[in-house]
């Protein structure tokens, strides 16, 4: 009989080296951790590929308090820099009562959001057109971004160090029986035996859960960052914006990166990994350069695309055990928000592996039950 502390993470990207880690750190826990990463380069991994901002600015308190736990994991247990210049919501008159309703939450949770009206933010911000903007809500504190590639390797690093087996391969098989998991097959036909699985494949998660037999709504959607230089008048003391419209954008070294979801008709699955520059020319410049009249003259000068791993249901974390396959685990669909919280995920799924329930936050609002049961986890806000 396979022992129970035997444990097949799929997926090496943050997600599964925070579960590998937060399993080796518990003291009760005393079984072999094997993390398997196809792609050991990240080349197409949305760990390596993300923006890495992390925020505070959520409705639902349970993404405040996983943001908040990874927030002080990244910086002060790795040790990683997270430029803490904060996000910068934009309402309108319409949708500035998100705000004020987020922030009763935010505030509630112990983060550091300000609500700022135009004439503060036109005070505050002299390079920001107010116009069409009543309300904005800025994290002075605990938020900001940082090398989302550097925490992959950190987490790996860390993983190695404590005893982790960091195994290049592809799950190709998962053998179930009376409702466990017993195994997984790999690519080479050869097996390792689990008494626990944890589908941390990231856009590729519901290729994973299929292979037991799991209906997951996980989809890769492509989404496209842009480098681009600024002629004369850049911004200074620039947060991370996301403008009513739905463009963000935040400085990156000399420069400036910015980004937007596609129209939902062109947010198609498993669009190839090539920036879309039509998107730039578009939605995102008409957009810039109207929320910053110093962005009518800009460069691009590099662009990339990575994925999101969208959870169609409710674009938000399903985490935890399978109702019925329970040594099945997942740490899926987030949507946009996962590195930032993946210490945070990787402490819940330790948790449940070796105390058998959430011992430090209750994330049990992600349930993967709730899918059949209809109950959506939405997050309110003021985009679209």
């Amino acid at each position: 009989m396979t022992p129970l502390g035997d444990i097949v993470v799929i997926g090496g990207g943050a997600m599964g080296g925070a579960v590998a880690v937060h399993l080796l750190e518990d003291r009760r826990f005393d079984g072999h951790v094997t993390v398997i990463e196809r792609d050991p380069a990240y080349r197409r991994a949305s760990s390596a590929l993300s923006a890495a901002g992390t925020r505070r600015q959520f409705s639902t308190p349970e993404n405040i308090r996983m943001s908040a736990y990874s927030f002080d994991y990244i910086r002060d247990t790795l040790g990683l820099d997270i430029r803490e210049s904060g996000y910068l919501y934009l309402a309108s008159s319409t949708t500035r009562h998100i705000l004020e309703v987020n922030h009763e939450i935010q505030v509630a949770e112990g983060a550091d959001i300000v609500l700022l009206t135009q004439p503060e933010l036109a005070a505050r911000y002299p390079w920001l057109s107010t116009d069409g903007i009543a309300l904005g809500s800025l994290g002075r504190s605990g938020e900001g971004w940082f090398d989302g590639y550097g925490l992959v390797q950190a987490l790996r690093a860390r993983a190695r160090e404590l005893g982790a087996e960091l195994l290049t391969a592809e799950v190709c098989g998962i053998d179930v029986a009376d409702d466990r998991v017993h195994a997984v097959t790999l690519s080479d036909g050869s097996k390792r035996a689990c008494g626990y699985v944890v589908d941390a494949a990231g856009p590729w998660a519901a290729e994973v859960a299929a292979l037991a037999g799991v209906e997951l709504p996980v989809e890769a959607r492509r989404r496209c960052v842009f480098v681009f230089d600024v002629e004369r008048g850049a911004p200074t003391d620039c947060p991370l914006v996301i403008d009513a419209s739905g463009v963000w954008f935040r400085p990156e070294g000399g420069s400036f990166i910015a980004g937007a979801a596609p129209v939902e008709q062109d947010d198609l699955p498993d669009l190839p990994l090539t920036p879309d520059h039509g998107l730039f020319e578009t939605v995102l410049w008409p957009a810039l350069a109207k929320r910053v009249p110093a962005f009518d003259a800009i460069r691009v000068t590099n662009a990339w695309a990575g994925y999101y791993e969208m959870n169609t249901f409710d674009h938000n974390a399903i985490i935890g055990r399978h109702p019925v396959i329970t040594n099945l685990l997942f740490a899926n669909g987030f949507s946009g928000h996962g590195i930032q919280q993946s210490p945070a995920v990787g402490r819940a799924i330790a948790e449940l592996i070796v105390h058998d329930r959430f011992v430090t936050t209750d994330l049990s609002v992600f349930a993967f039950d709730r899918i059949a049961a209809g109950r959506r986890v939405e997050e309110q806000n003021v985009i679209g």
